[in-house]
């Protein structure tokens, strides 16, 4: 019996495959409608991002806190394996 409606599943998705009109989504045509009062505005393929400056810090800036703390952990290691032997 199994196999019967494994059958008939196959027949129906293969006729509904070979349908000549197929409707649209409901997504499609909702945004067909919208479109068709107010069409979207063009958007280039790949539109370069808007610069943002505000609140980053300049590369000299960071390269100067990163070397700083590699410093202070090479100071602080050092420090502890002077101290280390008493």
């Amino acid at each position: 019996m199994p196999e019967r409606d494994d059958e008939q599943r196959e027949f129906d998705l293969k006729w509904a495959d070979g349908a000549e009109h197929k409707e649209p989504s409901a997504r499609a045509r909702m945004l067909a409608a919208r479109w068709k009062e107010n069409p979207p505005a063009p958007v280039p393929f790949r539109a370069d991002p808007d610069p943002v400056r505000s609140g980053r810090r300049s590369s000299w800036v960071s390269t100067a806190v990163v070397l700083g703390c590699v410093a202070a952990v090479i100071v602080l290691l050092g420090y502890i394996n002077f101290r280390a032997p008493y």
